[in-house]
């Protein structure tokens, strides 16, 4: 019984540290996708940092508040409010770079912990843009560090996917 007891409290203690021993070393997770658009890449740019537009086309973006009315310079902030994996949330996000029309980033914290930065590079593309979307987003510990592996990362891969079909549909439907 001794041993057993013992074993119980090694495989206790193993799930502690996998609790809080933080990730930081290990990085984050990072998704990329890209989508040929036929809008040029100023327009495009002007659409997708624009915030008020985020919920006609990404497939998280629930609402967003603040300054959504025009495209983001650095310092403006905007909140929203997500679903992710079946997970309802709020971010503030901040623009921290914007080169119009080609560079646009905004790191965002979540309400009860979390971050994660997005980033949009444009280019030229034969008839349109090349939209390259990069969202970096940190893990608070080991377990979420292997929840994210096993199920999370695929999910939010997923959607950045869908986003960004979503965004060519939308914006090649539409007259400019």
């Amino acid at each position: 019984m001794p041993r057993l007891f013992t074993i119980a409290l090694f495989a206790s203690a193993g799930l502690i540290v996998l609790l809080v021993i933080p990730v930081g070393f290990v990085g984050g997770t990072r998704i990329v996708d890209s989508i040929d658009i036929e809008w040029p890449p100023a327009e495009v740019f002007d659409y997708v940092t624009t915030p008020g537009n985020w919920p006609r086309w990404h497939p998280a973006s629930l609402k967003v508040a603040g300054a959504i009315d025009h495209p983001l310079a650095p310092g403006e902030k905007v909140i929203e409010d997500f679903l992710i994996t079946r997970r309802t949330g709020r971010a503030l996000w901040t623009v921290v770079e914007r080169d119009r029309p080609r560079r646009w980033t905004i790191e965002g914290h979540v309400e009860g912990g979390g971050e994660g930065t997005v980033c949009y590079l444009l280019r030229p593309q034969n008839h349109g843009t090349r939209f390259v979307r990069e969202f970096v987003y940190q893990r608070a510990n080991l377990f979420i560090a292997a929840l994210d592996a096993l199920y999370v990362r695929g999910r939010i891969a997923a959607e950045s996917t869908e986003a960004l079909r979503r965004l060519k549909a939308e914006l090649e439907k539409s007259p400019r």
